[in-house]
């Protein structure tokens, strides 16, 4: 896997970044593997594994999975809240929040060449995780979304647009982003948007869905 990205500045994210939640997979009966493998076999090229409840060992043993089924692409894997299991996985990219390891943490044990993410759900933040370092920002949500038990409140498409003018980090919207409002996400500002509820959709296999988001998002981010 090529994960040698190592700063804001040459970080170039794909459009579409998927977040495997395993309490939302668990929930609805589907295997992480059989999740990865369609994700795959549709060109996700960056994959956010999220696991708020499991322990390290199980932790451990998924991103093992999530290895194994993208080895031999050019996918970078994504580590919710663990920079030390991120680590011990072989993976060189994590992610963090507000109430997660801090991007100065995360930074420390990834190193350098590491990719560390930051959630953000205000102005201030923004400000704040391009401070410390970050090397993309997530804002969000944008719209309502069920995804969490506490949502932050809704930042809407002008949140997107004040955190693209208050920061040069490539930015990932996510909150309730659909294939039906995903092209006004990227048209006000955000570099990528993040899914994970939406892929999940009754009736319909991940692979396809993931290709209905990308047929209509446009190729690249208009001039601010």
């Amino acid at each position: 896997m090529n994960q040698d990205q190592s700063s804001s500045r040459t970080l170039v994210l794909p459009r579409l970044y998927v977040i495997a939640d395993a309490e939302m997979l668990a929930s609805r009966g589907i295997e992480l593997r059989r999740f990865a493998e369609e994700l795959r076999d549709a060109g996700v090229t960056l994959l956010q594994y999220r696991d708020k409840r499991a322990g390290e060992e199980e932790v451990l043993r998924n991103a093992h999975l999530l290895t194994e089924v993208f080895r031999g692409t050019e996918a970078v894997l994504v580590m919710n809240d663990f920079p030390a299991l991120a680590q011990q996985a072989g993976w060189n990219a994590v992610h963090v929040g507000q109430e997660d390891a801090a991007v100065v943490e995360a930074r420390s044990l990834l190193g350098p060449g590491g990719i560390v993410g930051c959630s953000t759900h205000n102005d201030e933040q923004v400000r704040a995780a391009e401070a410390v370092g970050a090397d993309y920002i997530a804002i969000g949500p944008v719209f309502s979304t069920s995804t969490k038990l506490n949502p932050d409140p809704v930042v809407g498409l002008e949140g997107v647009r004040r955190a693209r003018a208050l920061t040069k980090c490539p930015l990932v919207a996510i909150g309730g982003i659909t294939p039906e409002n995903a092209a006004s996400v990227i048209e006000a500002g955000a570099d990528a948007i993040a899914v994970i509820g939406a892929l999940l959709r009754s009736g319909a296999d991940p692979g396809t869905l993931v290709q209905e988001f990308l047929e209509v998002m446009p190729l690249t981010v208009p001039p601010q």
